[in-house]
């Protein structure tokens, strides 16, 4: 189980098409803040279904996308 899993169950969980989450959405649902090693990681979402779409460092938010 990788550090990252609650958050995959969590968007998984949402059933939605596209989900945009910020930073502290994320950090809400880890614990823990997201760093350098989320980019390694989020492959892993692929098993749930979904995928990253877009990381804005500039709005601090994630999109994510529920795979076809």
């Amino acid at each position: 189980m990788s550090k990252y899993e609650p958050l995959w169950k969590y968007i998984s969980s949402t059933c939605k098409e596209s989900l945009t989450l910020s930073y502290k959405d994320i950090e809400d649902v880890l614990g823990f803040p997201i760093d350098h090693s989320f980019l390694t990681y989020k492959k892993e979402l692929l098993e749930f279904g979904y995928k990253v779409e877009k990381i804005s460092m500039k709005r601090q938010t994630v999109e994510f996308i529920k795979e076809i």
